[in-house]
């Protein structure tokens, strides 16, 4: 895969990145390298990185700088092993929200948990994660060469985030295909267990629609009717009523008189007799039957 650094990636510019892009940038400047790279932005800008060509998870440059011939620049990351992407992709399979962003190109802003879940790190972790090589007479690493590409892969990142899964060791078809066949795994289990439930629901007793309905009358015998086995009401189990009452006195100021006692003894004597009428009501209308 190669991509020419010219015109068209200068008007994307460093600034506007998508998310991952900027993270990217964010990592390498956390290394101390921001003095450095603020310098080699200004090579991305003038256009001096000639040619950028990825070959599997390395990434090769060309860039100018002040002799007549452009430097040789190399680039990569370490890359993951097959059980370490087996795990990470697994991580991704079990969110619908990661698959579907990352099969219509686009980086999931929680993705990084996918990976610290396998104890991995999608960005670099360190400084000795990255690997780069410039064949200029600068000794110190990244020299201005080296930071104009790590600022343009922030660009080309922003284009196609399955740039970064490249250099960890995947190409954009192989993820995307694994994500495929998790997914229809995970919906072929699915189909399964509903299934299952469908066969264990279709096996279960079925009774009829009037099981739990009775037509025919019942014995009266079995219907005893007998008073409460105690004098107590439910006014007694409430306790005192905070009921008070104003009587007007002779200085036309009202008084408060507390008469909660005679309004409870009121009340069970109407509860007593209400008790008594229907055990009567009850008592006749058994004897008619």
């Amino acid at each position: 895969m190669v991509n020419s650094a010219g015109s068209a990636v200068r008007e994307t510019g460093v600034d506007g990145r998508e998310w991952w892009a900027q993270r990217w940038v964010d990592v390498l400047e956390s290394f101390g390298w921001r003095r450095r790279l603020e310098r080699a932005r200004n090579y991305v800008r003038e256009g001096r990185v000639l040619e950028l060509t990825f070959e599997g998870p390395e990434v090769s440059a060309l860039v100018q700088g002040t002799a007549p011939d452009p430097y040789e620049v190399t680039l990569s990351l370490d890359p993951f092993d097959d059980e370490q992407w087996s795990y990470v992709i697994e991580e991704l399979s079990q969110r619908a929200i990661f698959a579907a962003k990352l099969l219509a190109g686009e980086m999931p802003q929680n993705i990084e948990e996918a990976f610290t879940a396998s104890g991995l790190s999608l960005f670099p972790f360190s400084k000795f994660d990255i690997h780069s090589r410039c064949n200029c007479p600068d000794p110190v690493n990244p020299c201005k060469h080296i930071g104009a590409v790590y600022y343009l892969l922030g660009n080309q990142f922003s284009q196609d985030p399955f740039i970064l899964f490249q250099l960890r060791g995947r190409t954009k078809t192989s993820i995307i295909e694994a994500l495929r066949q998790n997914r229809s795994k995970t919906s072929e289990t699915d189909q399964s267990k509903e299934q299952k439930q469908q066969t264990e629901s279709s096996t279960a007793v079925k009774l009829d629609a009037g099981f739990w309905s009775y037509s025919e009358q019942l014995d009266p015998s079995l219907v005893v009717i007998a008073p409460p086995p105690t004098s107590e009401t439910v006014i007694d189990v409430l306790g005192p009523m905070p009921t008070e009452s104003f009587s007007q006195t002779g200085t036309g100021t009202p008084s408060k008189i507390s008469d909660g006692q005679k309004l409870l003894e009121y009340l069970k004597d109407v509860y007593q007799r209400t008790g008594q009428q229907a055990m009567m009501m009850a008592m006749l209308s058994r004897d008619s039957d």
